[in-house]
C-alpha cells in the first residue's frame, strides 16, 4: 500500500488507532434497518454531548468532504437578504468567501492577520451583519480564533454564528452553549481520526429555525432532518465510517471523555514544540491550537525542501503549504492517535536532518 510504512503527521488524514482500523476492515453491512438507525442515533447523541449542544439540537450526516459541510451550511442557512461577515485569515477562510460569492450571499471579506479576534468588537467592519462565519482553526496557517469573544460579538449583534470546527474538534475546547455557537461543522478525517468521507453539521434550535427552503436535492437539510427522525439519511451514508464514528466516540468516552483527549493533544503539542526549540525553526503564529504546529525555517532553507527531505530520507510525512507560503511554512499535526513516543519519530528525524545539513 502507498506510504503504509510512513509515519504520518499531516493535518488530515491523521493517524488512526488499531481499534478503529479494525472496524473499517469489516464487511460493510446493510443500513436501511433499525440496527443501523441505532448507530445513527448513538453518533448524533455522542456528537451533541461532545460539543455541549443546546437542548433540541440536531446533527446532519453528509457523505462528503468538509468543504461540502461548509457549502451546505451557507446554502441552507443564509439567503440573499442576509449580510454575512466572513472571517478570512487564510486558505479556508477564503473558501468560505468563495462559497458565499458562488451562492450570491451578500458578505464582507473580513481579512485578518496576527489576531485571534479576542478584539473582534473593535476590528470588525461597522455594518449591520446577520451572520458571522468563521473557521475556528485556520488550518492553512495553524491559527486558532477566540470562539468565546466572537460568540459574545455575534449574540450582542443578533448574528447567526456558523463555525467550521473541522480541524480543532477533539483536540481543542469547543462548547456551543458557552460560545453561543449556532452551527458547528465537523469532518471525519481530522481530530475524530477516521477516514475521510463523512461530514457532520450540528444545528442549534436557533439554526433550525433559520433553515431555508433551498433548490438542492442532495444538500437539503430539511430532508435530512425528516429522515433523521428515524435514524436514517435520505441517501446512502458512509456506512462504515459511521460505524467507526460510533466506535471512536465510545473510545473517547472510555478514555476519559473529550476533555482528556484535549489534554492529551495539548501535552503532545507542547512536547513537540519544546523538543525542537534548538533547531532553526520558529512557530509561525502565536495563536496555534493543540491540533497542529506550523513552523517557519529561520536559516533561509525552503520549508518545502524540509518536507521533501523528511518524506524521502526518513519516511515521515508532514504537510507543506501552497502558493506564496510554499517555501515559508510547513505544518505538523498532533491530531489523532498521537503519543510522545510516536512524535519522537518526527523529532528525531528533524534533529538528524539538521545534523546532516550542518555537517
Amino acid at each position: 500500500m502507498i506510504f503504509e510504512d510512513y509515519a504520518i503527521f499531516t493535518p488530515g488524514p491523521v493517524k488512526m488507532s488499531e481499534e478503529i482500523l479494525q472496524v473499517g476492515a469489516k464487511q460493510t453491512p446493510y443500513f436501511r434497518n433499525s440496527e443501523f438507525s441505532d448507530v445513527t442515533f448513538a453518533c448524533e447523541n455522542g456528537l451533541l454531548d461532545m460539543v455541549n449542544a443546546p437542548e433540541g439540537s440536531k446533527v446532519i450526516f453528509l457523505t462528503a468532504s468538509g468543504t461540502a459541510g461548509m457549502e451546505s451550511a451557507v446554502m441552507n442557512l443564509l439567503h440573499k437578504d442576509d449580510n454575512a461577515l466572513v472571517v478570512n485569515g487564510g486558505g479556508f477562510g477564503a473558501r468560505f468567501v468563495d462559497i458565499c460569492a458562488t451562492h450570491e450571499i451578500p458578505h464582507t471579506n473580513f481579512k485578518v492577520n496576527n489576531t485571534n479576534l479576542t478584539d473582534i468588537e473593535r476590528l470588525a467592519p461597522d455594518d449591520n451583519y446577520t451572520a458571522l462565519v468563521v473557521n475556528a482553526h485556520e488550518t492553512s496557517v495553524g491559527h486558532l480564533y477566540d470562539l468565546d469573544a466572537m460568540g459574545d460579538y455575534a449574540i450582542k449583534n443578533e448574528m447567526l454564528y456558523i463555525v467550521d470546527a473541522i480541524s480543532m474538534l477533539v483536540t481543542d475546547p469547543l462548547d456551543m452553549q458557552q460560545s453561543n455557537i449556532d452551527v458547528v461543522i465537523a469532518s471525519s478525517q481530522k481530530g475524530l481520526a477516521l477516514p475521510p468521507g463523512l461530514t457532520m453539521v450540528v444545528l442549534s434550535p436557533n439554526a433550525l429555525e433559520n433553515l431555508q427552503d433551498i433548490n438542492s436535492l442532495y444538500f437539503n437539510y430539511k430532508d435530512y432532518l425528516v429522515n433523521g427522525e428515524r435514524g436514517q439519511t435520505p441517501y446512502t451514508p458512509a456506512v462504515t465510517i459511521m460505524l467507526q464514528l460510533q466506535a471512536r466516540l465510545n473510545q473517547i468516552s472510555r478514555r476519559g471523555g473529550v476533555e482528556q483527549s484535549i489534554a492529551s493533544a495539548k501535552e503532545v503539542a507542547n512536547y513537540f514544540r519544546e523538543s525542537i526549540k534548538a533547531l532553526p525553526l520558529k512557530e509561525y503564529t502565536p495563536y496555534m491550537p493543540n491540533a497542529m504546529t506550523t513552523l517557519t525555517p529561520t536559516d533561509g532553507k525552503s520549508a518545502m525542501d524540509i518536507v521533501n527531505a523528511l518524506e524521502e530520507n526518513y519516511k515521515v510525512m508532514v504537510c507543506p503549504n501552497g502558493g506564496a507560503e510554499r517555501d515559508v511554512v510547513f505544518r505538523v499535526s498532533h491530531m489523532g492517535e498521537m503519543t510522545k513516543e510516536y512524535t519522537d519519530i518526527l523529532i528525531d528525524a528533524l534533529h538528524e536532518y539538521y545534523a546532516v545539513v550542518r555537517a
